[in-house]
């Protein structure tokens, strides 16, 4: 059964996902592409957080350990190409919009993929892509109308007997297709030049905060969007107002009385303000006792 309930207004309509990644990487002298690790996480994992959100995950691949649970599936027979190995991951699916990517983008986010099917319901075409930095279609960073996608595979395996082999431009040519650029997102890694770029990339300053916290939460299994700023901003009082190494044990116990309560980020956020207060009661204490041993008396309103 397929789903195609429309979204509400300001939201993308329910999707699922298809992850190719079962390619040769001979590019990469036969390496285990999916598994080559960017900013301290594997490929395919960085591609799967991008898509937490989908309904179903089907990852088209031999069953590897990932951060988050997914489908696993094979064309047959193996390495049978990009449209044998979709036609596989599709039969799994049941959304009416499908997300189909490949496992070796380093940069893509979930916002990537609101504005892939925010321009495939806006459009009406069948399908929405990325283009890269020179204008090319990334056919594998895509949303896809399902029954399309099940439609021209369907005739493609009819005129030619089968999937096995055939390019991806013998589907993509056949659908109506609006594009998104994107360079960032679109960066694939198919060479250990690219591999190199990347990792360089996410630890240049204004990447490598959130690429930190992100490879953290997926190592921790933590699914919390947090706002760092708060967080930075008490670790930095507490440094200041009480001594240097107060600042990552403060955190610590604030992320500890957060998980006790409600474990939101608004539990986050209050455990935060009430810690940070205290840094700046402590400071103050700490100034009216420097004047008061100066000689300058105590100070109000802490005199007795």
């Amino acid at each position: 059964m397929t789903d195609a309930a429309p979204a509400a207004p300001g939201t993308s309509a329910p999707y699922d996902a298809v992850v190719l990644a079962g390619g040769a990487a001979r590019r990469l002298g036969g390496a285990d592409k999916p598994g080559v690790r960017v900013g301290g996480r594997a490929l395919l994992d960085r591609v799967l957080a991008a898509c937490a959100d989908a309904r179903t995950t089907v990852v088209v691949a031999a069953p590897r350990p990932t951060a988050r649970p997914v489908r696993w599936t094979r064309e047959e027979p193996p390495g049978g190409g990009p449209l044998a190995a979709l036609a596989a991951g599709l039969r799994h699916t049941t959304a009416g919009h499908t997300v189909v990517l490949s496992a070796d983008l380093p940069f893509l986010r979930p916002g990537t993929l609101r504005r892939l099917l925010t321009a495939l319901r806006d459009t009406g075409a069948d399908g929405a892509l990325l283009t890269d930095a020179g204008g090319r279609d990334q056919p594998l960073v895509a949303a896809y109308r399902t029954a399309a996608l099940r439609r021209e595979l369907a005739a493609l395996a009819a005129a030619h007997g089968t999937l096995t082999g055939l390019p991806l431009r013998r589907l993509t040519g056949t659908l109506r297709l609006t594009r998104v650029p994107d360079p960032l997102a679109s960066f694939d890694c198919d060479t250990w030049d690219d591999i190199a770029d990347a990792r360089a990339r996410i630890r240049e300053h204004g990447h490598v905060l959130d690429e930190w916290i992100s490879a953290v939460k997926d190592e921790l299994g933590i699914d919390l969007d947090v706002d760092t700023g708060v967080l930075l901003d008490l670790a930095r009082d507490a440094a200041h107002g009480v001594a240097r190494p107060a600042a990552p044990l403060t955190t610590f116990l604030v992320g500890y009385a957060a998980a006790r309560g409600a474990g939101t980020p608004e539990a986050v956020a209050e455990a935060a303000r009430k810690a940070a207060a205290l840094a700046v009661r402590w400071e103050e204490e700490n100034d009216a006792a420097g004047k008061s041993a100066n000689g300058g008396g105590p100070s109000a309103p802490d005199a007795g």
